[in-house]
């Protein structure tokens, strides 16, 4: 790494030393060519660093398009092809970094989110990329002799410019819309973005219950229109999370409900009409508390009405009680936006890209890669992993 030389030709300028950009940049040093690796941040890779709770969560086993959102959802299928999870487990596998699988495919080192970063970081050195770190972009743009990039201390040309400046998502590790301004400039059409992967807020009836219920985990399956997602929700003092939440806040849409099923493997209903029969002066809330944790059985009690023993409740009451555990109408107030947020939906619109390079179909040098385009995942590595396929394709043609 240096920081305080002018830098003249090169062949490619890579902003963004993220994933996409550090794969990016080790693949086209590989294939010979000279590249320049920038980015305004002093820390490198911070995403990849705090991410998997410090452990990276680099890689999903059961990739493929239909983990992600996109308006062309074929869009994907290129890269992940040329560039799949088993390349880049073997990667990690050649670099000795030991891992395991968490759960649902979900691959993450033993060790720590460091190991990955260290692991692109010798690539690159092996490779011949010129890394820059703290050094702000002040200007973009394309003359006959190429791209030029100015930024503190220096400036750059090139034949080619990758754009792999990320997202909105995390501002305070240093995201910013870059990448949108410099596909503004060359008059790329733009996605609408919007956090993804993110909790979601509620007003003040359903807020207080979450405050009550705050720290508490359940699976359960949150379902919006067509899609659904069972794995962990969780109460905060904010609203939901957990991974069933993130994962449908990324189709949610505001002003729509989302149904929680706090029981999926149950039907509450069934169970609480039995209860009244087998043992009707048991409580209500102790027999719902066999299917979901006593702190939540209590509250929905509570919310569905008076509790009591169960042969003292009406039929209508106990189906009441049971349709709000296996089908809880929840209507957000919205997210947390992008100070929590692990991704950030839409950005540029692939209709501006070509599948099989990554390069801008109207400007020639230009590519975006990673979370600037418009391609999201599911919540589990493959967020990561269209990192590594965008910024492994992007290399092999800039």
């Amino acid at each position: 790494m240096r920081a305080d030389v002018d830098v003249a030709d090169v062949d490619v300028i890579i902003i963004g030393a993220g994933a996409a950009g550090l794969m990016c940049a080790s693949t086209a040093g590989f294939r010979g060519r000279r590249v320049l690796l920038v980015d305004h941040a002093t820390k490198l890779a911070e995403k990849i660093r705090i991410s998997g709770g410090g452990r990276c969560n680099f890689t999903n086993l059961h990739t493929a398009p239909e983990a992600f959102l996109s308006a062309n959802p074929h869009f994907c299928k290129s890269a992940l092809s040329q560039y799949s999870q088993h390349d880049f487990i073997a990667l990690v596998e050649r670099h000795k970094i030991a891992y395991h699988e968490k759960k649902l495919g979900q691959l993450f080192c033993d060790g720590s989110a460091q190991n990955i970063i260290d692991m692109l970081v010798r690539e690159c050195d092996q490779a011949g990329v010129d890394l820059h770190i703290g050094r702000k972009i002040h200007a973009v743009d394309k003359r006959e002799d190429g791209f030029h990039v100015r930024f503190d201390n220096g400036s750059a040309r090139a034949q080619s410019l990758v754009v792999a400046t990320g997202g909105l998502s995390i501002p305070k590790i240093g995201a910013t819309g870059f990448g949108y301004e410099i596909a503004r400039q060359f008059g790329l059409k733009l996605r609408t973005q919007r956090p993804g992967l993110v909790p979601l807020v509620f007003d003040q009836d359903v807020l207080s219950r979450c405050k009550t219920l705050s720290g508490l985990s359940v699976e359960a399956e949150v379902n919006y229109r067509t899609t659904a997602f069972a794995e962990g929700l969780l109460f905060t003092h904010r609203g939901l999370s957990g991974p069933s939440i993130l994962q449908i806040s990324s189709y949610w849409q505001e002003a729509k409900p989302v149904s929680v099923d706090l029981a999926p493997q149950h039907d509450a209903t069934a169970h609480l009409l039995g209860g009244k029969a087998s043992q009707p002066k048991a409580d209500v809330a102790n027999c719902l508390a066999e299917l979901v944790p006593k702190r939540l059985a209590v509250e929905l009690c509570a919310l569905a009405g008076e509790a009591g023993r169960l042969a003292d409740r009406s039929d209508k009451y106990l189906r009441r009680l049971g349709q709000m555990v296996n089908d809880w109408q929840l209507l957000p107030s919205g997210t947390e936006g992008y100070r929590t947020a692990e991704v950030t939906l839409g950005g540029v619109d692939t209709d501006e890209l070509s599948s099989k390079t990554m390069q801008v179909k109207s400007v020639d040098g230009l590519y975006f890669i990673g979370e600037v385009v418009d391609v999201t995942g599911h919540l589990g590595g493959y967020n990561f992993q269209w990192a590594w396929s965008s910024g492994y394709v992007a290399g092999q043609n800039a």
